[in-house]
């Protein structure tokens, strides 16, 4: 299971993803904003989302979970 983090403090702009999607290695799952910059988070790994933490609107903090890939 892969576990994906925010790399820095951030709004969720758009999420690209639905639980149960197929994604594959570098594919994008969310795109954050911060200081007026889009940040795409990629999977990085091929797998099923199985678990977003996230929805359009929140803020995440560093190191916060997004979402799981199995």
């Amino acid at each position: 299971m892969a576990e994906i983090r925010a790399e820095m403090v951030a709004n969720v702009w758009k999420v690209l993803v639905s639980e149960g999607d197929q994604v594959g290695e570098g594919d994008t799952l969310v795109i954050l904003e911060s200081m007026k910059m889009e940040i795409p988070v990629l999977a990085e790994s091929p797998g099923i989302v199985t678990k977003l933490h996230v929805a359009e609107g929140d803020v995440v903090q560093e190191d916060e979970l997004i979402a799981e890939i199995g």
